[in-house]
Protein backbone atom coordinates (compact mmCIF):
# COMPACT_ATOMS: atom_id res chain seq x y z
CA UNK A 1 0.00 0.00 0.00
CA UNK A 2 1.24 3.43 -1.19
CA UNK A 3 1.92 6.16 1.72
CA UNK A 4 -1.14 8.40 2.45
CA UNK A 5 0.14 11.34 4.05
CA UNK A 6 0.37 14.67 1.77
CA UNK A 7 3.15 16.52 2.07
CA UNK A 8 2.86 20.13 3.09
CA UNK A 9 3.03 22.66 0.01
CA UNK A 10 6.02 23.93 1.59
CA UNK A 11 8.09 20.95 1.32
CA UNK A 12 7.91 20.96 -2.08
CA UNK A 13 8.53 24.37 -2.47
CA UNK A 14 4.78 25.60 -2.99
CA UNK A 15 2.85 28.33 -1.83
CA UNK A 16 -0.50 28.70 -0.19
CA UNK A 17 -2.83 30.08 -2.87
CA UNK A 18 -3.81 34.30 -2.59
CA UNK A 19 -7.25 35.15 -1.45
CA UNK A 20 -7.53 35.94 -5.35
CA UNK A 21 -6.68 32.09 -6.88
CA UNK A 22 -9.16 30.94 -3.85
CA UNK A 23 -11.71 32.83 -5.01
CA UNK A 24 -11.34 31.67 -8.85
CA UNK A 25 -10.77 27.95 -7.89
CA UNK A 26 -14.36 28.57 -5.90
CA UNK A 27 -15.70 30.11 -8.68
CA UNK A 28 -14.60 27.95 -11.85
CA UNK A 29 -15.30 24.92 -9.68
CA UNK A 30 -18.61 26.18 -8.40
CA UNK A 31 -19.95 26.99 -12.11
CA UNK A 32 -18.59 23.99 -13.51
CA UNK A 33 -20.77 22.10 -11.38
CA UNK A 34 -24.05 24.48 -11.72
CA UNK A 35 -23.42 23.76 -15.62
CA UNK A 36 -23.52 20.14 -15.02
CA UNK A 37 -25.66 19.52 -12.26
CA UNK A 38 -28.21 21.31 -15.02
CA UNK A 39 -27.15 19.14 -17.40
CA UNK A 40 -28.47 15.89 -15.31
CA UNK A 41 -31.64 18.19 -14.05
CA UNK A 42 -32.98 19.44 -16.63
CA UNK A 43 -34.27 15.86 -17.51
CA UNK A 44 -36.18 16.09 -14.29
CA UNK A 45 -37.53 19.11 -15.18
CA UNK A 46 -38.82 18.85 -18.17
CA UNK A 47 -40.05 15.09 -17.07
CA UNK A 48 -43.68 16.26 -17.65
CA UNK A 49 -43.31 16.75 -21.30
CA UNK A 50 -40.51 13.43 -22.21
CA UNK A 51 -43.59 11.66 -21.30
CA UNK A 52 -45.07 12.38 -24.54
CA UNK A 53 -41.68 12.44 -26.79
CA UNK A 54 -40.47 9.79 -25.83
CA UNK A 55 -43.18 7.01 -24.79
CA UNK A 56 -45.99 5.76 -26.27
CA UNK A 57 -48.50 4.63 -23.45
CA UNK A 58 -51.80 5.51 -22.83
CA UNK A 59 -51.34 5.88 -18.96
CA UNK A 60 -50.11 9.05 -17.96
CA UNK A 61 -48.69 7.32 -14.13
CA UNK A 62 -46.76 4.92 -16.40
CA UNK A 63 -45.59 7.54 -18.99
CA UNK A 64 -44.15 9.59 -15.43
CA UNK A 65 -42.68 6.10 -14.01
CA UNK A 66 -40.88 5.37 -17.26
CA UNK A 67 -39.48 8.92 -17.47
CA UNK A 68 -38.37 8.18 -13.27
CA UNK A 69 -36.97 4.66 -14.19
CA UNK A 70 -34.57 6.35 -17.72
CA UNK A 71 -33.71 9.26 -14.73
CA UNK A 72 -32.46 6.90 -12.48
CA UNK A 73 -30.70 4.99 -14.71
CA UNK A 74 -28.19 7.54 -14.96
CA UNK A 75 -28.15 7.31 -10.78
CA UNK A 76 -27.20 3.70 -11.75
CA UNK A 77 -24.16 4.32 -13.33
CA UNK A 78 -22.73 6.99 -11.24
CA UNK A 79 -20.78 4.24 -8.96
CA UNK A 80 -18.95 2.92 -12.32
CA UNK A 81 -18.10 6.53 -13.11
CA UNK A 82 -17.00 6.71 -9.65
CA UNK A 83 -14.66 4.29 -9.80
CA UNK A 84 -13.34 4.77 -13.12
CA UNK A 85 -12.93 8.83 -12.17
CA UNK A 86 -11.81 8.33 -8.81
CA UNK A 87 -9.00 6.43 -10.25
CA UNK A 88 -7.82 8.84 -12.50
CA UNK A 89 -8.71 11.32 -10.41
CA UNK A 90 -6.04 9.91 -7.79
CA UNK A 91 -3.47 8.93 -10.09
CA UNK A 92 -3.58 12.05 -13.12
CA UNK A 93 -4.63 14.30 -11.18
CA UNK A 94 -7.95 16.65 -9.79
CA UNK A 95 -7.94 18.69 -12.70
CA UNK A 96 -8.11 17.51 -15.77
CA UNK A 97 -9.88 14.55 -14.02
CA UNK A 98 -13.11 17.05 -13.90
CA UNK A 99 -12.50 18.75 -17.14
CA UNK A 100 -13.07 15.40 -19.28
CA UNK A 101 -16.29 14.48 -16.50
CA UNK A 102 -17.80 18.08 -17.71
CA UNK A 103 -17.35 17.67 -21.26
CA UNK A 104 -18.92 14.46 -21.45
CA UNK A 105 -22.02 15.98 -19.53
CA UNK A 106 -22.43 18.43 -22.15
CA UNK A 107 -22.18 16.33 -24.83
CA UNK A 108 -24.13 13.47 -23.70
CA UNK A 109 -27.22 16.00 -22.51
CA UNK A 110 -26.94 17.60 -25.93
CA UNK A 111 -27.73 14.45 -27.44
CA UNK A 112 -30.77 14.54 -25.86
CA UNK A 113 -32.11 17.01 -27.52
CA UNK A 114 -31.34 15.67 -30.84
CA UNK A 115 -33.65 12.60 -30.52
CA UNK A 116 -36.16 12.53 -32.44
CA UNK A 117 -39.11 11.85 -31.13
CA UNK A 118 -41.30 7.91 -30.84
CA UNK A 119 -43.27 9.11 -32.73
CA UNK A 120 -40.54 9.11 -35.66
CA UNK A 121 -38.71 6.32 -34.67
CA UNK A 122 -40.42 4.05 -32.45
CA UNK A 123 -39.13 2.29 -29.79
CA UNK A 124 -35.16 3.82 -30.41
CA UNK A 125 -36.31 7.03 -29.18
CA UNK A 126 -35.96 5.92 -25.62
CA UNK A 127 -33.25 3.67 -25.79
CA UNK A 128 -31.26 6.28 -27.09
CA UNK A 129 -32.37 8.06 -24.32
CA UNK A 130 -30.72 5.57 -21.74
CA UNK A 131 -27.73 5.07 -23.64
CA UNK A 132 -27.39 9.33 -23.15
CA UNK A 133 -28.17 9.08 -19.69
CA UNK A 134 -25.66 6.37 -19.04
CA UNK A 135 -23.06 8.86 -20.20
CA UNK A 136 -24.78 11.52 -17.91
CA UNK A 137 -24.25 8.97 -14.87
CA UNK A 138 -20.72 8.13 -15.62
CA UNK A 139 -19.37 11.57 -16.04
CA UNK A 140 -21.43 13.01 -12.87
CA UNK A 141 -19.85 10.08 -10.65
CA UNK A 142 -16.55 11.73 -11.16
CA UNK A 143 -17.73 14.97 -11.18
CA UNK A 144 -18.50 15.84 -7.40
CA UNK A 145 -15.61 14.07 -6.07
CA UNK A 146 -13.41 16.52 -8.31
CA UNK A 147 -14.84 19.93 -7.84
CA UNK A 148 -15.00 18.92 -3.67
CA UNK A 149 -11.82 17.79 -3.49
CA UNK A 150 -10.34 20.59 -5.47
CA UNK A 151 -11.71 23.05 -3.66
CA UNK A 152 -11.30 21.12 -0.26
CA UNK A 153 -7.15 21.06 -1.07
CA UNK A 154 -6.96 24.87 -1.96
CA UNK A 155 -8.84 26.07 1.17
CA UNK A 156 -7.53 26.64 4.49
CA UNK A 157 -8.52 24.11 7.34
CA UNK A 158 -10.34 26.92 9.43
CA UNK A 159 -12.45 27.90 6.00
CA UNK A 160 -12.76 24.60 4.71
CA UNK A 161 -16.47 24.41 5.40
CA UNK A 162 -17.24 27.67 4.04
CA UNK A 163 -15.30 27.25 0.69
CA UNK A 164 -16.61 24.06 -0.21
CA UNK A 165 -20.07 25.12 0.91
CA UNK A 166 -20.21 27.07 -2.40
CA UNK A 167 -19.95 23.38 -4.40
CA UNK A 168 -23.06 22.29 -2.31
CA UNK A 169 -24.78 25.21 -2.83
CA UNK A 170 -23.98 25.09 -6.64
CA UNK A 171 -25.66 21.28 -6.70
CA UNK A 172 -29.02 23.40 -6.00
CA UNK A 173 -27.80 26.24 -8.68
CA UNK A 174 -27.69 23.75 -11.66
CA UNK A 175 -31.57 22.82 -10.68
CA UNK A 176 -32.24 26.80 -10.21
CA UNK A 177 -30.40 27.35 -14.17
CA UNK A 178 -32.48 24.48 -15.07
CA UNK A 179 -35.55 26.12 -14.16
CA UNK A 180 -34.66 29.72 -15.13
CA UNK A 181 -33.63 28.11 -18.94
CA UNK A 182 -37.64 26.42 -19.13
CA UNK A 183 -38.67 29.97 -18.37
CA UNK A 184 -37.22 31.42 -20.12
CA UNK A 185 -38.15 29.19 -23.14
CA UNK A 186 -41.53 29.30 -22.16
CA UNK A 187 -41.54 33.32 -22.53
CA UNK A 188 -39.76 33.03 -26.03
CA UNK A 189 -41.64 29.79 -27.35
CA UNK A 190 -45.46 29.51 -27.41
CA UNK A 191 -46.86 27.36 -25.40
CA UNK A 192 -47.31 24.64 -27.85
CA UNK A 193 -44.42 25.25 -30.13
CA UNK A 194 -42.54 24.61 -26.74
CA UNK A 195 -44.40 21.06 -26.25
CA UNK A 196 -43.68 20.30 -30.00
CA UNK A 197 -40.15 21.13 -30.15
CA UNK A 198 -38.97 24.06 -27.69
CA UNK A 199 -38.05 21.49 -25.03
CA UNK A 200 -34.72 20.45 -26.65
CA UNK A 201 -33.72 24.17 -26.78
CA UNK A 202 -32.62 23.79 -22.81
CA UNK A 203 -30.77 20.08 -23.83
CA UNK A 204 -29.12 22.05 -27.07
CA UNK A 205 -27.88 24.93 -24.56
CA UNK A 206 -25.91 22.85 -22.72
CA UNK A 207 -23.23 23.39 -25.30
CA UNK A 208 -22.66 26.78 -24.72
CA UNK A 209 -22.25 25.87 -21.03
CA UNK A 210 -19.81 23.51 -21.81
CA UNK A 211 -17.66 25.79 -23.35
CA UNK A 212 -18.03 28.16 -20.48
CA UNK A 213 -17.01 25.75 -18.22
CA UNK A 214 -14.31 24.37 -20.25
CA UNK A 215 -12.99 27.87 -20.57
CA UNK A 216 -13.21 28.82 -16.86
CA UNK A 217 -12.00 25.35 -15.34
CA UNK A 218 -8.72 25.61 -18.18
CA UNK A 219 -7.11 28.51 -16.04
CA UNK A 220 -7.11 26.40 -13.05
CA UNK A 221 -3.59 25.21 -11.78
CA UNK A 222 -3.74 21.85 -10.03
CA UNK A 223 -4.59 20.92 -6.03
CA UNK A 224 -1.25 21.58 -4.25
CA UNK A 225 -2.19 18.65 -2.36
CA UNK A 226 -1.76 16.68 -5.56
CA UNK A 227 1.35 18.41 -6.79
CA UNK A 228 3.00 17.54 -3.63
CA UNK A 229 2.49 14.13 -3.59
CA UNK A 230 3.18 13.91 -7.25
CA UNK A 231 6.61 15.61 -6.51
CA UNK A 232 7.65 13.41 -3.58
CA UNK A 233 6.23 10.01 -5.71
CA UNK A 234 3.67 9.37 -3.24
CA UNK A 235 0.76 8.64 -5.83
CA UNK A 236 -1.27 5.74 -5.17
CA UNK A 237 -0.72 2.74 -7.08
CA UNK A 238 -4.50 0.87 -7.06
CA UNK A 239 -6.89 3.97 -5.45
CA UNK A 240 -9.30 1.67 -5.95
CA UNK A 241 -8.02 -1.81 -4.09
CA UNK A 242 -6.66 0.81 -1.55
CA UNK A 243 -9.65 2.28 -0.69
CA UNK A 244 -11.22 -0.53 0.64
CA UNK A 245 -7.86 -1.77 2.15
CA UNK A 246 -6.48 0.96 3.73
CA UNK A 247 -6.89 0.76 7.74
CA UNK A 248 -10.24 1.87 8.62
CA UNK A 249 -11.12 2.80 5.18
CA UNK A 250 -14.30 0.22 5.61
CA UNK A 251 -16.07 1.63 8.23
CA UNK A 252 -15.71 5.01 6.75
CA UNK A 253 -16.92 4.05 3.45
CA UNK A 254 -20.29 2.57 5.35
CA UNK A 255 -20.70 5.61 7.32
CA UNK A 256 -20.26 7.63 4.08
CA UNK A 257 -22.77 5.86 2.34
CA UNK A 258 -25.66 5.41 4.86
CA UNK A 259 -24.74 7.98 7.42
CA UNK A 260 -23.94 10.78 4.57
CA UNK A 261 -24.90 10.10 1.67
CA UNK A 262 -28.05 8.27 2.11
CA UNK A 263 -29.00 10.92 4.46
CA UNK A 264 -28.30 14.09 2.31
CA UNK A 265 -30.02 12.30 -0.88
CA UNK A 266 -33.30 11.14 -0.08
CA UNK A 267 -33.55 14.60 1.70
CA UNK A 268 -32.49 16.51 -1.56
CA UNK A 269 -35.04 14.59 -4.18
CA UNK A 270 -37.38 14.53 -1.73
CA UNK A 271 -37.36 18.55 -1.11
CA UNK A 272 -37.06 19.08 -4.83
CA UNK A 273 -38.30 16.68 -7.50
CA UNK A 274 -40.85 15.17 -4.61
CA UNK A 275 -41.73 18.63 -4.30
CA UNK A 276 -41.96 19.56 -7.83
CA UNK A 277 -43.74 16.43 -8.85
CA UNK A 278 -46.53 17.09 -5.79
CA UNK A 279 -47.20 20.13 -6.94
CA UNK A 280 -47.28 19.61 -10.47
CA UNK A 281 -48.98 16.34 -10.77
CA UNK A 282 -52.08 15.57 -7.88
CA UNK A 283 -52.10 19.36 -6.59
CA UNK A 284 -52.65 20.38 -10.31
CA UNK A 285 -50.85 23.78 -9.46
CA UNK A 286 -50.33 25.47 -13.29
CA UNK A 287 -46.69 24.48 -14.67
CA UNK A 288 -45.71 28.03 -14.73
CA UNK A 289 -46.66 28.56 -10.86
CA UNK A 290 -44.40 25.66 -9.77
CA UNK A 291 -41.45 26.61 -11.79
CA UNK A 292 -41.67 30.06 -10.54
CA UNK A 293 -42.20 28.42 -6.63
CA UNK A 294 -38.91 26.47 -6.95
CA UNK A 295 -37.36 29.23 -8.86
CA UNK A 296 -37.67 31.62 -5.72
CA UNK A 297 -37.29 28.66 -2.85
CA UNK A 298 -33.99 27.81 -4.52
CA UNK A 299 -32.60 30.69 -5.12
CA UNK A 300 -33.31 31.66 -1.32
CA UNK A 301 -32.52 28.22 0.03
CA UNK A 302 -29.07 27.92 -1.80
CA UNK A 303 -27.99 30.67 1.40
CA UNK A 304 -28.77 28.10 3.44
CA UNK A 305 -25.79 25.71 2.44
CA UNK A 306 -23.18 28.33 2.57
CA UNK A 307 -24.17 29.28 6.02
CA UNK A 308 -24.53 26.01 7.04
CA UNK A 309 -20.55 25.35 5.50
CA UNK A 310 -19.56 28.08 7.76
CA UNK A 311 -21.19 27.08 10.75
CA UNK A 312 -19.53 23.85 10.77
CA UNK A 313 -16.27 25.23 11.30
CA UNK A 314 -16.60 26.50 14.28
CA UNK A 315 -18.87 23.68 15.43
CA UNK A 316 -17.45 20.47 13.62
CA UNK A 317 -19.37 18.80 10.64
CA UNK A 318 -21.63 15.77 12.43
CA UNK A 319 -23.38 18.29 14.62
CA UNK A 320 -25.24 20.18 11.72
CA UNK A 321 -26.25 16.81 9.96
CA UNK A 322 -27.28 14.92 12.89
CA UNK A 323 -29.66 18.76 13.52
CA UNK A 324 -30.59 18.01 9.79
CA UNK A 325 -31.58 14.76 9.65
CA UNK A 326 -33.67 14.51 13.21
CA UNK A 327 -35.55 17.68 11.83
CA UNK A 328 -36.32 15.71 8.89
CA UNK A 329 -37.66 12.51 10.41
CA UNK A 330 -40.38 15.27 12.62
CA UNK A 331 -41.17 17.41 9.70
CA UNK A 332 -41.17 15.82 6.25
CA UNK A 333 -44.98 14.72 6.81
CA UNK A 334 -46.02 17.92 8.32
CA UNK A 335 -44.53 20.14 5.50
CA UNK A 336 -46.02 18.00 2.74
CA UNK A 337 -49.32 17.94 4.52
CA UNK A 338 -49.27 21.55 4.30
CA UNK A 339 -47.88 21.81 0.52
CA UNK A 340 -51.08 20.19 0.06
CA UNK A 341 -53.58 22.29 1.83
CA UNK A 342 -51.83 25.43 0.27
CA UNK A 343 -51.65 24.24 -3.02
CA UNK A 344 -54.91 22.76 -3.52
CA UNK A 345 -57.16 23.16 -0.81
CA UNK A 346 -60.31 22.24 -2.49
CA UNK A 347 -59.12 18.77 -3.14
CA UNK A 348 -58.34 17.79 0.38
CA UNK A 349 -61.61 19.75 1.53
CA UNK A 350 -63.66 17.44 -0.55
CA UNK A 351 -61.33 14.25 0.33
CA UNK A 352 -62.22 14.78 3.84
CA UNK A 353 -65.76 15.74 3.32
CA UNK A 354 -66.90 13.70 0.47
CA UNK A 355 -65.19 10.34 0.67
CA UNK A 356 -64.39 8.35 -2.43
CA UNK A 357 -64.58 4.58 -2.29
CA UNK A 358 -63.96 2.06 -4.66
CA UNK A 359 -65.10 -1.43 -4.47
CA UNK A 360 -64.33 -4.45 -6.31
CA UNK A 361 -62.62 -7.70 -7.35
CA UNK A 362 -58.41 -7.82 -7.68
CA UNK A 363 -58.65 -4.39 -6.67
CA UNK A 364 -54.93 -3.56 -6.68
CA UNK A 365 -52.94 -1.15 -9.55
CA UNK A 366 -50.32 -2.66 -11.47
CA UNK A 367 -48.69 0.21 -12.56
CA UNK A 368 -46.22 -1.22 -15.39
CA UNK A 369 -49.37 -3.63 -17.10
CA UNK A 370 -49.12 -1.69 -19.76
CA UNK A 371 -45.77 -1.94 -20.19
CA UNK A 372 -45.35 -5.39 -19.77
CA UNK A 373 -48.44 -6.71 -21.81
CA UNK A 374 -50.20 -7.40 -18.63
CA UNK A 375 -53.89 -6.79 -18.06
CA UNK A 376 -54.68 -4.27 -15.43
CA UNK A 377 -57.97 -5.09 -13.98
CA UNK A 378 -61.22 -3.13 -14.40
CA UNK A 379 -60.32 -1.61 -10.54
CA UNK A 380 -56.77 -1.59 -10.81
CA UNK A 381 -57.63 1.53 -13.85
CA UNK A 382 -60.05 3.07 -11.73
CA UNK A 383 -57.21 3.27 -8.91
CA UNK A 384 -54.55 4.35 -11.07
CA UNK A 385 -56.72 7.48 -12.26
CA UNK A 386 -57.58 8.61 -9.01
CA UNK A 387 -54.25 8.56 -7.71
CA UNK A 388 -53.18 10.19 -10.80
CA UNK A 389 -55.75 12.65 -10.30
CA UNK A 390 -54.72 13.41 -7.16
CA UNK A 391 -57.70 11.89 -5.11
CA UNK A 392 -57.41 9.31 -2.03
CA UNK A 393 -59.53 6.34 -1.64
CA UNK A 394 -60.53 3.64 0.43
CA UNK A 395 -60.94 0.25 -1.08
CA UNK A 396 -63.66 -2.21 -0.24
CA UNK A 397 -63.97 -5.96 -1.73
CA UNK A 398 -66.95 -6.30 -3.58
CA UNK A 399 -68.29 -8.47 -6.06
CA UNK A 400 -68.54 -5.56 -9.16
CA UNK A 401 -66.58 -2.88 -9.62
CA UNK A 402 -68.13 0.44 -7.81
CA UNK A 403 -67.17 3.70 -7.43
CA UNK A 404 -69.07 6.27 -4.59
CA UNK A 405 -68.57 9.40 -3.37
CA UNK A 406 -69.39 10.64 -0.12
CA UNK A 407 -71.95 7.59 0.29
CA UNK A 408 -73.77 8.06 -3.34
CA UNK A 409 -73.01 5.39 -5.92
CA UNK A 410 -71.30 6.48 -9.36
CA UNK A 411 -72.22 5.05 -12.88
CA UNK A 412 -69.01 3.73 -14.46
CA UNK A 413 -69.60 3.92 -18.41
CA UNK A 414 -68.24 1.50 -20.31
CA UNK A 415 -65.65 3.53 -22.34
CA UNK A 416 -64.02 4.40 -18.93
CA UNK A 417 -62.40 0.89 -19.33
CA UNK A 418 -61.15 1.17 -22.61
CA UNK A 419 -59.53 4.15 -22.83
CA UNK A 420 -57.16 6.13 -19.90
CA UNK A 421 -58.06 9.46 -21.50
CA UNK A 422 -61.91 8.72 -21.46
CA UNK A 423 -61.82 7.48 -18.06
CA UNK A 424 -59.68 10.18 -16.42
CA UNK A 425 -62.09 13.18 -17.92
CA UNK A 426 -64.91 10.55 -16.99
CA UNK A 427 -63.50 10.20 -13.29
CA UNK A 428 -62.49 14.07 -12.88
CA UNK A 429 -65.97 15.16 -14.52
CA UNK A 430 -68.09 12.60 -11.86
CA UNK A 431 -66.61 14.10 -8.89
CA UNK A 432 -65.82 17.66 -10.06
CA UNK A 433 -69.71 17.08 -8.78
CA UNK A 434 -69.24 16.73 -5.26
CA UNK A 435 -66.76 19.34 -5.13
CA UNK A 436 -63.43 17.95 -6.23
CA UNK A 437 -61.32 20.74 -7.94
CA UNK A 438 -59.54 19.49 -11.06
CA UNK A 439 -58.65 22.37 -12.78
CA UNK A 440 -55.00 24.16 -12.67
CA UNK A 441 -54.73 25.99 -10.02
CA UNK A 442 -52.86 29.41 -9.26
CA UNK A 443 -53.10 29.91 -5.72
CA UNK A 444 -53.53 33.69 -3.92
CA UNK A 445 -50.53 35.60 -2.67
CA UNK A 446 -50.81 33.85 0.71
CA UNK A 447 -51.22 30.71 -0.41
CA UNK A 448 -47.89 31.51 -2.79
CA UNK A 449 -45.85 32.67 0.65
CA UNK A 450 -47.26 29.97 2.79
CA UNK A 451 -45.77 27.24 -0.14
CA UNK A 452 -42.15 29.33 -0.44
CA UNK A 453 -42.17 29.14 2.99
CA UNK A 454 -42.74 25.32 3.07
CA UNK A 455 -40.07 24.67 0.32
CA UNK A 456 -37.76 26.99 2.06
CA UNK A 457 -38.31 24.47 5.46
CA UNK A 458 -37.28 21.73 3.17
CA UNK A 459 -34.54 23.54 2.00
CA UNK A 460 -32.73 24.43 5.01
CA UNK A 461 -33.37 20.47 6.06
CA UNK A 462 -31.25 19.49 3.16
CA UNK A 463 -28.85 22.27 3.82
CA UNK A 464 -28.12 21.34 7.31
CA UNK A 465 -27.28 17.40 6.26
CA UNK A 466 -25.61 18.53 3.08
CA UNK A 467 -23.83 22.36 3.34
CA UNK A 468 -20.57 20.73 5.24
CA UNK A 469 -20.55 17.33 3.52
CA UNK A 470 -17.74 18.18 0.86
CA UNK A 471 -15.29 19.41 3.14
CA UNK A 472 -16.58 16.16 5.81
CA UNK A 473 -15.50 13.83 3.69
CA UNK A 474 -12.14 15.57 2.25
CA UNK A 475 -10.89 15.50 5.95
CA UNK A 476 -12.23 11.75 6.25
CA UNK A 477 -10.24 10.14 3.86
CA UNK A 478 -5.91 9.76 2.94
CA UNK A 479 -5.26 12.23 0.63
CA UNK A 480 -3.72 9.50 -2.13
CA UNK A 481 -7.07 7.62 -2.32
CA UNK A 482 -9.01 10.54 -1.63
CA UNK A 483 -10.85 11.19 -4.89
CA UNK A 484 -11.92 7.27 -5.15
CA UNK A 485 -12.55 6.74 -1.35
CA UNK A 486 -14.92 9.77 -1.06
CA UNK A 487 -16.42 9.35 -4.51
CA UNK A 488 -17.59 5.36 -4.16
CA UNK A 489 -20.14 5.22 -1.49
CA UNK A 490 -21.39 9.16 -2.10
CA UNK A 491 -22.38 8.12 -5.66
CA UNK A 492 -23.86 4.31 -4.76
CA UNK A 493 -25.86 6.07 -2.15
CA UNK A 494 -26.56 9.46 -4.46
CA UNK A 495 -27.24 6.88 -7.64
CA UNK A 496 -29.20 4.15 -5.82
CA UNK A 497 -30.55 5.68 -2.36
CA UNK A 498 -31.23 9.03 -4.06
CA UNK A 499 -31.39 8.58 -7.50
CA UNK A 500 -34.63 5.96 -7.34
CA UNK A 501 -36.50 7.73 -5.05
CA UNK A 502 -38.38 9.60 -7.14
CA UNK A 503 -39.50 5.97 -8.91
CA UNK A 504 -39.83 4.33 -5.65
CA UNK A 505 -41.85 6.94 -4.43
CA UNK A 506 -44.02 6.93 -7.46
CA UNK A 507 -44.47 2.99 -6.92
CA UNK A 508 -45.45 3.31 -3.43
CA UNK A 509 -47.79 5.87 -4.38
CA UNK A 510 -49.56 4.04 -7.24
CA UNK A 511 -50.02 0.74 -5.08
CA UNK A 512 -51.43 2.73 -1.85
CA UNK A 513 -53.49 5.12 -3.67
CA UNK A 514 -52.15 7.06 -1.05
CA UNK A 515 -50.05 10.86 -2.14
CA UNK A 516 -47.72 10.64 0.72
CA UNK A 517 -46.77 7.14 1.24
CA UNK A 518 -44.05 7.68 -0.99
CA UNK A 519 -42.50 9.77 1.76
CA UNK A 520 -41.75 6.85 3.75
CA UNK A 521 -38.74 6.18 1.71
CA UNK A 522 -37.34 8.78 2.26
CA UNK A 523 -38.10 8.43 6.39
CA UNK A 524 -36.87 5.36 6.77
CA UNK A 525 -33.85 5.95 4.97
CA UNK A 526 -32.89 9.14 7.24
CA UNK A 527 -33.95 6.76 10.02
CA UNK A 528 -31.26 4.72 9.41
CA UNK A 529 -28.71 7.45 8.21
CA UNK A 530 -29.49 8.65 12.02
CA UNK A 531 -28.55 5.62 13.69
CA UNK A 532 -25.32 5.55 11.10
CA UNK A 533 -24.03 9.10 11.26
CA UNK A 534 -24.19 9.37 15.61
CA UNK A 535 -21.99 6.48 15.47
CA UNK A 536 -19.36 6.80 12.62
CA UNK A 537 -19.20 10.29 12.12
CA UNK A 538 -16.30 11.80 14.10
CA UNK A 539 -17.01 14.58 17.45
CA UNK A 540 -15.61 17.75 17.60
CA UNK A 541 -13.83 20.16 15.34
CA UNK A 542 -12.80 19.95 12.04
CA UNK A 543 -9.49 18.50 11.70
CA UNK A 544 -7.40 17.15 8.87
CA UNK A 545 -7.22 13.39 8.14
CA UNK A 546 -3.81 13.31 9.34
CA UNK A 547 -4.53 15.45 12.51
CA UNK A 548 -7.69 13.10 13.00
CA UNK A 549 -5.36 10.03 12.51
CA UNK A 550 -2.97 10.83 14.88
CA UNK A 551 -5.39 11.81 17.88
Amino acid sequence: MSETTAPSPEAVGTREPSEKEIRLVIAASSAGTIFEWYDFFIYGTLAYILKDAFYDVDNDTLGLLLVWSTFAVGFAFRPIGAVLFGFLGDRLGRKYTFLVTVTLMGIATAGVGLIPTVATIGVAAPIIVILLRILQGLALGGEYGGAAIYVAEHAKPEKRGFYTSFIQASVVGGFVLSIIVVLACRFLIPEDDFAAWGWRVPFLLSILLLVISLWMRLKLSESPVFRAMKAEGKISGNPFVESFTYPGNKKRIFVTLFGVTGVLTTIWYTAFFSGMSFLRGPMHVADLTVELLLLVSGLLAMSFYILVGKWSDRVGRKKPIIIGAILSLALLFPAFWALGSLANPGLAEASERTPVVVGGANCTTDPFAELLDREQTPCGKLLETLTASGVTYDVEPAATLGLSAGGEDIAIAPEWLESGAARSEGVRAALTEYGFDFSKQQPDSMRLLGIVGVLLVLGLLSALTYGSVAALLAEMFPPSIRYSSMSIPYHIGAGYLGGFLPLIAGIIVARTGDLYAGLWYTWGVVAFGVIVAWWGLPDGPPKDFEERAES
